[in-house]
């Protein structure tokens, strides 16, 4: 039966589907060389955009008038850190669980992650809010006009997080093969590590200065 079976199959069948077993195998392997390329890439910009803060403070501290005034820090910028330390633990829970197969924990835990992540969002928003109430405008101050530069550009990375996570929830939703939704878990925690790292560094440059 099994030698019938093998004079009778299609072989142009069979080689579409291992091509696409193919495909879909490069897809998984080259995923995450291609995040760790875009971390190489957002590194770099991180980096200049903190040059360009640490020239632009040296030099307003001895001319311009004295211009540098540093922009105040509410705590509320140590309960959103805490708020994005604790999502990032999230995913990482989430991917040891898609690891592990355990469809329900990773579900909870993608579903925490990415509300933790929300509440960040809206945090540091609130601290906009504050800091314009109390006259701290985008234009007024070298110093502010870098905290809000610095804040919208992590703030933009981690929409653009909450994207993959959202395309990663649905995969989830829909019963896509647990293959695939590991792969997407492990990247959004890869992500999310990187930018919890990122936010740490930046926090610890406008606290220190």
């Amino acid at each position: 039966m099994g030698i019938f079976q093998k004079l009778t199959e299609k072989s142009w069948l069979v080689s579409d589907r291992v091509s696409a077993e193919d495909d879909d195998s490069v897809v998984i392997s080259a995923a995450p060389t291609g995040l760790r390329l875009y971390f190489a890439v957002a590194t770099v910009m991180f980096l200049l955009v903190a040059a360009m803060y640490l020239m632009r403070m040296g030099v307003g501290h001895v001319g311009y008038g004295l211009d540098w005034r540093p922009t105040p820090k509410p705590w509320l910028l140590w309960a959103n850190t805490v708020l994005l330390i604790l999502s990032s633990v999230e995913f990482q829970r989430a991917r040891v669980a898609a690891r592990r197969k355990q469809v329900e924990r990773m579900t909870s835990d993608l579903l925490i992650a990415g509300l933790l992540a929300f509440a960040f969002l809206a945090g540091q928003l609130t601290v906009w809010q504050q800091l314009v109430d109390r006259g701290y405008f985008l234009a007024s101050n070298p110093a502010n006009s870098f905290f809000y530069l610095i804040t919208t550009l992590h703030g933009v990375h981690i929409l653009g997080g909450l994207v993959a996570w959202s395309r990663t929830a649905l995969k989830v939703w829909n019963g896509i093969e647990m293959a695939k939704i590991e792969l997407s878990v492990n990247l959004c925690a890869m992500y999310w590590h990187f930018l919890l790292a990122v936010w740490l560094a930046f926090f610890y440059l406008l606290l220190a200065t």
